[in-house]
């Protein structure tokens, strides 16, 4: 007993000890598939021509003993025999197609969810051009004249001539205060 625990902990859990082949739910639609891909070729038609015409001589050419589908009743097991093919060849067909139109469906609303991501994408940097440049517009509608820089410089210039002084009088940490006087430059006229 110890023995059959054993092995069956020295293997991981879900395999086998022989290797078989994944079954698949799918195989009788790729068989379907398959057969229609078959139907479809020029070898299928040269293979059933080359079929008929050997039955037909047979049945025709070889000793009345040997033929075992008479002439004179038209072929009959001939005509059976392809009448059945004929039979099953159809919905085997008719069920590949629908396995294509399944994945054509798949395959459509793909493109329709990728189109979208694609759209989306496309307006978002749409929008992203568009802020960037009604920005630039504004940027460039605020253009500096002379007139107003020469007033900002002076409001700042007068801040920085009031600023020190207010602090040299009153030092609020027991520091001695600035000395000397506070060099700005003057901008051109």
């Amino acid at each position: 007993m110890a023995r059959n625990a054993r092995t069956a902990l020295d293997a991981p859990l879900g395999r086998a000890t022989t290797r078989q082949r994944p079954t698949s739910r799918d195989r009788f639609g790729r068989f379907t598939e398959w057969v229609a891909r078959a139907m479809g070729t020029p070898a299928f038609l040269l293979i059933l021509t080359l079929f008929c015409v050997l039955w037909i001589s047979w049945n025709t050419l070889m000793p009345e003993n040997l033929r075992f589908d008479d002439a004179a009743l038209g072929f009959t097991a001939l005509t059976l025999m392809l009448s059945l093919q004929a039979s099953y060849a159809a919905p085997l067909i008719l069920l590949a197609q629908n396995r294509q139109d399944d994945r054509d469906r798949v395959q459509i609303e793909q493109d329709r969810q990728r189109a979208e991501r694609n759209l989306a994408d496309t307006e978002y940097l749409a929008r992203e051009i568009v802020a960037l440049r009604l920005s630039l517009e504004e940027r460039n509608a605020q253009v500096v004249t002379r007139d107003v820089l020469r007033q900002e410089l002076r409001a700042l210039l007068a801040e920085l001539e009031d600023g020190p002084s207010a602090d040299a009088e009153s030092p609020s940490d027991g520091a001695s205060p600035r000395t000397g006087p506070i060099t700005t430059r003057r901008p051109r006229r």
